[in-house]
């Protein structure tokens, strides 16, 4: 199967059995964006619920712009990674005040708004304006790989896959690719039976020497959540971390504590990974012990503040998340 044959058996795929996502709904480059920089590093079934909802806060580019950014992070508040919420305030400004609301057309000019990589820079060029260049990511530079049946690194992954990009419709090959890898050429146990163009695919299968990745580590945390008043007009309290802090800084979570002695029970737990650590987390209802430097916050606020990811978990099976911000 040469390269022309490759671009018509993925195409003809992805267009019988693409995802039904909803940033494919159409091609505006406002909400291509937003789905490309909330889908790094996050995986496309967390991002679906805080798609919609950061949408509807802030419908356009404008809204955003105008936006304070606490407001912004906390509509980002679950999806992890915050410098990706501030630097998109930061290029909605830029979009706004210097470019008059208009989206840059091109990759290059994707690359000089602030938190634009060069693939995320690629994707929404080539998905919202059709420009003929090519993306590079995980899922792109596995099925890569594997046809071609070795390792590539760097430039060499570019170089391929610009060699195998159809020029006639960029957008939705980038995309098949990239669906291809997460739907099919995936990284354990890939269903290579399905696959569109396993019958020239190198490596059917996993390459010689793939890097097993790294064991999860366990940890056990517990924190308090302290509430006064009634579930429905109550009051937690939070603490927040330090704006300088290297992870989530300025964001609001619940007051991490020593569990008590004596082989009480915590009144809840829940699971939480965070990359290669896998968290069971304690919870204890009850007053703290100890002065804490923090502010009591109604639960009508929840939805308005930056809760870190793990605190937004927490009060929601507390039971104390209103539905509605």
């Amino acid at each position: 199967m040469n390269a022309e044959q490759f671009r018509a058996h993925l195409l003809g795929w992805y267009d019988a059995h693409a995802r039904d996502l909803p940033w494919r709904k159409n091609r505006d480059p406002y909400r291509v964006w937003v789905s490309e920089i909330m889908l790094q590093q996050t995986r496309v079934a967390a991002v679906i619920e805080h798609y919609h909802e950061f949408l509807r806060r802030f419908p356009t580019v404008e809204k955003l712009a105008r936006a304070r950014e606490a407001s912004v992070v906390a509509a980002w508040s679950g999806l992890g990674y915050y410098r990706r919420a501030r630097m998109m305030h930061a290029a909605a400004k830029v979009i706004v005040r210097k470019r008059g609301v208009k989206f840059p057309s091109t990759s290059e000019g994707w690359r000089e708004l602030p938190g634009i990589g060069r693939y995320t820079a690629a994707a929404i060029a080539s998905i919202a304006f059709d420009e003929p260049v090519a993306v590079v990511d995980g899922n792109v530079e596995r099925v890569l790989q594997r046809w071609l049946g070795h390792w590539l690194n760097g430039e060499e992954l570019w170089t391929a896959a610009a060699a195998l990009l159809d020029r006639t419709r960029p957008g939705d090959f980038n995309q098949a690719m990239m669906e291809l890898g997460a739907t099919v050429c995936t990284p354990r146990a890939p269903i290579c039976l399905t696959c569109p163009v396993h019958h020239s695919c190198a490596a059917r299968g996993e390459l010689a020497g793939a890097v097993k990745p790294a064991p999860q580590k366990k940890r056990e945390v517990h924190y308090a959540l302290h509430v006064r008043g009634a579930n429905s007009h109550g009051e937690i309290f939070l603490v927040q971390r330090a704006t300088e802090a290297s992870l989530m800084a300025g964001m609001w979570e619940l007051p991490e504590i020593v569990p008590p002695n004596g082989g009480a029970k915590s009144d809840f737990t829940v699971r939480h990974s965070i990359t290669i650590t896998d968290y069971t987390v304690h919870v204890w209802r009850r007053p703290l012990r100890e002065r804490v430097a923090g502010r009591w916050i109604s639960t009508h606020q929840m939805k308005k503040i930056p809760l870190t990811g793990l605190t937004r978990k927490i009060i929601r099976k507390a039971g104390l998340l209103h539905p509605n911000p």
